[in-house]
Formats: structure tokens, sequence, C-alpha cells
């Protein structure tokens, strides 16, 4: 059984970069501040390494042009709360453990979430960054989180990588083997399927983050991002 998104309290999800929030739990979170829950949202870097096109955007200016997209969908989805963890693009892996690890507990303290959100180990598309911050996050959420939170990991479903991951890797969206995991439907700690309304407004927040979506959006078509982006997973990974 599913749990409700009504019964998610307050949520936080830690994530590694610009947009990696939107694709994963932007549903969750329009849902959650609709009906009135508080919803932060955590960001590691300013994904400064991540141009498609030097000439449009270079890479010197990807982390203010990848800020003011993130800012532009969170306000899409309601989103008002934001911290940045402060790390370079990339450079995850190589950052102090016990420093990520405190920046992480501190707003965990602070906020006192109920649902606490993030990649499982695997990173979701095997990117270091995401790895890193799977890690700070359990960490954190083991020494700090109130009781009664629970910790999820994104994941998607056999079926949905069946018929999204061939399409999504010519853009090399997943880039290690076993990246996305996959967690049968009976075993999700949370399905949920986006009203019609929450899905549009979580295509617009996608929109927003042009520099890293444009090219994939002409050429799959917008549809395509309707449909891959009409639900999302995640599994309990620990109970406070």
């Amino acid at each position: 059984m599913t749990i409700p998104v009504s019964e998610l309290g307050t949520l936080l999800g830690v994530w590694a970069h610009p947009d990696d929030e939107t694709y994963l739990v932007a549903g969750l979170m329009a849902q959650a501040v609709r009906d009135g829950h508080r919803v932060v949202c955590v960001t590691a870097t300013r994904g400064e390494e991540g141009s498609w096109d030097e000439e449009r955007w270079p890479t010197s200016e990807m982390g203010r042009v990848r800020e003011a997209e993130l800012m532009a969908s969170l306000e899409i989805l309601g989103v008002t709360e934001h911290h940045w963890l402060d790390y370079y693009d990339g450079t995850c892996a190589g950052a102090d453990r016990a420093e990520a690890v405190g920046k992480v507990l501190a707003i965990m303290r602070e906020v006192e979430p109920n649902s606490v959100f993030t990649f499982g180990p695997d990173g979701m598309t095997g990117h270091a960054d995401h790895k890193s911050v799977s890690a700070w996050t359990g960490e954190a959420f083991a020494a700090a989180a109130p009781p009664k939170a629970r910790l999820f990991h994104a994941t998607q479903t056999p079926e949905w990588a069946e018929t999204f991951v061939p399409v999504m890797n010519r853009f090399n969206v997943f880039m290690e083997p076993g990246t996305p995991p996959v967690t049968p439907r009976e075993q999700l700690a949370i399905d949920y399927a986006l009203p019609p309304d929450i899905l549009e407004l979580k295509l617009q927040a996608i929109e927003a983050h042009v520099s890293q979506v444009e090219g994939m959006m002409e050429a799959f078509g917008r549809n395509y991002f309707r449909d891959a982006m009409q639900e999302e997973y995640f599994r309990l990974i620990a109970t406070h």
C-alpha cells in the first residue's frame, strides 16, 4: 500500500543540480504546496559544467544561468524555500564529507521534515554528484531526522525504464549500466500519478530549465515528456 501525498507532511528534497528535483519530485512538491505543507528544496551545485552549447551558454556563465532557471522553476511549483550547498558541479565526490553532511544536517534540524527525498546510492543516472548527495543525505537523516520521519529514494518502474530509457539515452541521460534503478510497482512506497493540472505545472517547470531541456524537447516533443513525467516513484529506505 502506497503512502498518500496528504500524509507526507513537511517535505525536504536534497539534490545535486538544478533540474534534478524537477524531473523526480516536482509533482509531489507542487501538490504538497497546494495542500498547505512546507516544502524545502536543497541543491548541492549550480550545474556549472552543464553547457550543451558553449556559444549560447558558455560554461563561465552556466552557474548564473542555471540558478535563474531553478528559481523560475520553483516559482512555477510554488516552492519558496531553497538552499544551496555551494559545491562546484562535478566535485561532490571529492568534497569534505563531514562538512557536506554537516550542511545537510543543519538544514534538516531547522526544517524538521516528515519526509526526505533524494537519490538512491546509484544516483538515478550514475552521476558521481548524485551518489554523493545520496550518501550525505542518508547520513544526515540518521543523525538528525525528527521522530517518525521517513527517507525516500527516487526510483522508476521496470515498465517505465523499458519505454523511456532507450529514447532518453540518445542524450546520455543514464550514464551507467544499471541506471535508472527500477522497483516493481507493488514494492513502491510512493506511486504518485500526477493530476492533469499538477502535470502541467511540472511540464512548465521542466521547460524553465531551458539550457538543459531545449534540445530534448525539440527532439522528443512535449507529449513525450507528458507521458514520461506523469508519475513519480519512490522507495521507503528508512524511518527514524
